[in-house]
């Protein structure tokens, strides 16, 4: 709801208010007080005409129900053909003191049966990865079609994803924070955003979305999601566990939290990279032993007087950098990018590069394959026109879709660095967790993910063991226990950063 529909909202508003009678006293004397009253007091009444016009009621009136719900059933998308095979609502959902900041989501329902199936709320990473990028990239029930989009000359076509997670469980997929995808704020304060304030902000939306979806109050709820978004959901799940504890409305059926390749604790996750490097041979013994020895297994911010430490660090580097880090085995076209200096073990090696995006198909069969290449198609569709409108996206509220709002993290306030303690704290309920991680991401290495949940000092239930699908080993499983129900690692044979996505 923008400034200007704000401003004649309010123009409304005084309108109705002024349609009244007023009257006023000054009152300087009381029975039972001696002399004038040492202090100015008024009396007077406020009274509403009862003709003031209905239809300027009805307008205020549909003005304030426009900011407190907005939610719309799209029955059809541009790109896929008829009408879709399951239910999606879009919609907003305003959060901050004023409302001032409005969270953007997709809401698909369970395709098996919505009534009893668990609720998922689904956070992508980033920060600032748009949830679209999840769903179709990921765990929704639409993906690309690219081969037919090749051949209708790069005009994006949806099919069905026969993997979605929404075959079994109903998902919000809500693009956080604000500055994300289509959320966006009516001032320049909503922007002033950092990893608590988003947590609290998405348990703000949840709750609100949850009062008007009653519906679903009473379904399993879980909260779910990949790489950044590892530091926020632990926060949200903690939100909800003391809201219940205090009897917050709406009261949450919260079962657990699933997490993909999780950011959990900044100097783990850094730290483990040195030995993810020497386990998968990227890094000679020699090397990993002496880098151990100089660095005492601190490699981010080394002092600058251990130049044993420095001289190691870069020689890891100048081992690793040439890699794709958020999956080892595929292609880097990262070096094709006109800045490979800036290539690093930060988070940003994961960006788009949006002024270089080769078009597809590709030119011949041998050559390179870029996964960059796929994402071409999400910036043409949810930047065309007929999509924004068919998705209801209010006009004007963005200039241009990105998949990944970069420029959203140079005011983004990284406030929180570990969320070891906050697991430790809810893996002593009576919750299910579930933490999954890719064995060829360099970005959040599966060996540091196994160093935070020791430190979580669970019992094994069933030890490390071959997990199948049709027949063929895809990970390997252990479940480990403190209560009664069980907290699952599960790493992924063969799998990266977003392994949702890499699969």
């Amino acid at each position: 709801f923008g400034g200007l529909n704000m401003m004649w909202l309010c123009i409304l508003v005084l309108l109705v208010f002024s349609s009244s009678i007023t009257s006023q006293t000054i009152v300087e004397y009381l029975p039972g007080y001696a002399g004038t009253l040492p202090f100015t007091l008024e009396t007077g009444k406020f009274q509403m005409i009862s003709q003031t016009p209905m239809w300027l009621r009805i307008v205020v009136l549909l003005a304030f129900s426009s900011l407190v719900a907005s939610q719309t059933i799209v029955e059809s998308l541009p790109g896929y053909s008829g009408e879709l095979p399951f239910t999606l609502e879009t919609g907003y959902v305003g959060v901050g003191d004023l409302d001032e900041v409005q969270l953007f989501y997709y809401f698909i329902e369970s395709e098996r049966d919505p009534a009893v199936d668990p609720l998922l709320l689904w956070l992508t990473g980033g920060p600032g990865c748009s949830a679209l990028s999840g769903l179709i990239y990921e765990t929704g029930p639409l993906t690309f079609d690219f081969t037919a989009s090749a051949t209708r000359g790069n005009k994006p076509k949806l099919k069905l994803n026969p993997y979605s997670w929404t075959k079994v469980a109903s998902i919000i997929f809500v693009d956080e924070p604000v500055g994300t995808g289509f959320s966006y704020a009516t001032n320049s304060q909503g922007y002033n955003i950092s990893s608590t304030l988003t947590a609290e902000e998405l348990y703000t939306f949840l709750r609100k979305w949850l009062i008007n979806h009653p519906q679903f109050i009473n379904n399993p709820l879980y909260v779910a999601g990949d790489s950044y978004s590892g530091l926020i959901i632990p926060q949200i799940v903690q939100k909800i566990v003391k809201g219940n504890e205090v009897g917050t409305d709406p009261p949450m059926n919260l079962k657990g939290y699933v997490m993909g390749n999780p950011t959990t604790d900044e100097n783990i996750d850094y730290n483990s990279r040195v030995d993810f490097a020497y386990r998968v041979n990227l890094i000679s013994e020699e090397l990993y032993m002496a880098a151990k020895e100089d660095c005492h297994g601190q490699y981010k911010d080394v002092d600058p007087s251990n130049e044993a430490c420095i001289s190691d660090v870069q020689a890891i580097l100048d081992c690793t950098s040439s890699l794709y880090v958020a999956q080892i085995l595929e292609p880097n076209c990262e070096k094709l990018s006109p800045k490979p200096k800036d290539m690093n073990w930060n988070r940003g090696i994961l960006k788009d590069l949006t002024d270089y995006i080769r078009p597809v198909p590709r030119g011949s069969d041998s050559e390179l394959w870029c996964r960059n290449d796929n994402y071409i198609y999400i910036y043409i569709w949810a930047n065309d026109k007929t999509v924004q409108e068919a998705l209801n996206i209010r006009p004007g509220t963005i200039s241009t879709w990105v998949r990944c709002n970069h420029t959203l993290q140079t005011y983004y306030i990284e406030d929180i660095k570990s969320v070891v303690k906050i697991h430790q704290e809810l893996t002593s309920k009576d919750y299910r967790v579930l933490i999954y991680s890719g064995d060829q991401d360099m970005v959040i290495p599966y060996v540091g993910t196994q160093t935070w949940i020791n430190l979580l000092n669970l019992s094994v239930d069933d030890i490390w063991s071959p997990w199948f699908v049709d027949g063929q080993v895809a990970g390997v499983l252990v479940t480990q226990v403190r209560n009664t129900n069980p907290k699952k690692v599960l790493p992924w044979c063969g799998d990266g950063l977003l392994i949702t996505i890499f699969e």
